[in-house]
């Protein structure tokens, strides 16, 4: 939805909203935000509203610490959760240098510019994520335990599923700010939810995902409970994962229309494009020690591959006709930077199509047991062989820049190595993830 800048002032006055969060997201993909007086709302949008970069890992040093968030109208949206009474607003924000420049760290203006290369060629996509999570119950303090909020299983409803009255205060919590929930079920963890939300614009996909997390983690907290976005963080329990949904357009076709049997050639070089580059990409995917836990059981793939229909490959074309065609990626997971992952999956794709590339043949056996791997590549086994991945990759550095890549990767090896020294792993990763993530 466009908006105008009087369309934003009158709804601030009408709802009486004193306070105005501009949202923006670091390179790992954690929200942060400054709180403005609504009042502020022409100075913000005129001359943007200036912070402290250098305090953000990964953005900026000390030496040219300004940069500027500018608000986004067309994500102008009010919490749902903060009441009536006590209304806030929210923009998710644009970041620049102070002479108005985009700002290379900002993930946002990477998937723009990701979207604008197609569409100068002909080219547009779609982006439906299906997001998992769990809910913890919360210890007399409020602070997080690691005991489910429920023992229920996949498909279960009441009283074994004590989440669904969360999971719809948080979808009718989505509608209200524009974000249009389809699906919402209990997984197959104890406390284990996953929510489905209409496929968008790469843009707003990643955006609303952004807004998914953060609607979940606010409600829970009102309901007395922890959400969790961690990849894996039961052990002996199911990992949560984000599957990406994505859907290229030429000329307003759907060219996934019919696939597999109709074998579009650039819907099939689309999706090689996705498999030729999955391993250099995957550290930006599944960012956590944890998440390689995950990978490679509970329905979370870990061999290259591609079938219609088979959960257990790495991407699956799922049974829908038209516009709902697509292909699945089930790799990632809920713990990712949104906008870099669909940065690097989109444009991996579209690599594909502008090569010509060749799709590798189906693995229609299940690739979960040993006699379905047969000539299969593996995706990295571990955070550390990630990062190796990924810094000899061209492919990534020609979507990122050289210094996100670099600060982005140094972390990674850093958390990666922390990792490998512990004396429990399993222990690590909770005290250091679990409280944030």
């Amino acid at each position: 939805m466009e908006r105008t800048v009087s369309e934003v002032k009158a709804i601030l006055e009408d709802s009486d909203i004193k306070f105005i969060r501009l949202a923006f997201c670091d390179i790992f993909g954690h929200q942060k935000n400054i709180a403005i007086m609504a009042s502020e709302i022409d100075h913000a949008l005129e001359r943007g509203v200036s912070f402290d970069a250098s305090a953000i890992e990964g953005f900026s040093n000390v030496q040219e610490s300004d940069l500027f968030l500018r608000p986004d109208l067309d994500t102008f949206s009010i919490l749902p959760w903060r009441g009536h009474d006590t209304a806030v607003a929210r923009f998710f924000c644009n970041i620049t240098y102070p002479d108005g420049r985009p700002f290379e760290g900002d993930g946002r203006y990477i998937l723009r510019e990701c979207e604008k290369k197609a569409l100068a060629e002909g080219y547009s996509f779609l982006v439906g994520p299906e997001c998992e999570f769990y809910l913890f119950e919360t210890d007399e303090n409020g602070y997080a335990t690691r005991k489910p909020f429920d023992r229920a299983g996949y498909f279960d409803i009441a009283p074994l599923d004590r989440g669904e009255n969360i999971r719809r205060d948080i979808c009718l919590s989505l509608l209200e700010m524009g974000v249009i929930p389809e699906r919402s079920h209990h997984e197959s963890g104890p406390g284990q939810n996953e929510i489905d939300f209409r496929c968008s614009s790469p843009l707003k996909a990643a955006d609303d995902l952004v807004t998914l997390r953060t609607a979940v983690k606010a409600i829970s907290y009102q309901n007395g409970l922890f959400a969790s976005f961690l990849p894996k963080p039961l052990v002996g329990e199911s990992g949560s994962g984000l599957h990406i949904n994505l859907s290229i357009f030429e000329n307003d076709e759907n060219l996934f229309s019919g696939f597999p049997s109709s074998m579009n050639l650039k819907a099939s070089s689309f999706l090689a494009g996705v498999l030729r580059r999955i391993a250099e990409i995957t550290v930006f995917l599944n960012p956590l020690p944890g998440s390689y836990s995950r990978l490679g059981k509970c329905e979370a793939p870990s061999f290259i591959s591609w079938s219609k229909e088979n959960r257990s490959t790495l991407v699956r074309v799922p049974a829908a006709k038209d516009a709902d065609s697509r292909i699945e990626i089930r790799s990632p997971d809920p713990s990712c930077n949104p906008y870099l992952a669909i940065a690097l999956l989109i444009s991996a794709g579209f690599e594909g199509v502008k090569d010509n590339l060749a799709l590798m043949p189906p693995t229609d056996k299940n690739v979960f047991s040993p006699g379905g791997r047969q000539n299969l590549k593996e995706l990295p086994s571990s955070l550390s062989k990630a990062v190796k991945a990924a810094r000899s990759s061209s492919f990534v550095r020609s979507v990122l820049s050289d210094k996100l890549v670099d600060d982005y990767l140094s972390h990674k090896a850093k958390e990666a190595a922390g990792y490998e020294r512990s004396e429990n792993a399993y222990s690590y990763e909770v005290e250091r993830y679990f409280p944030y993530i």
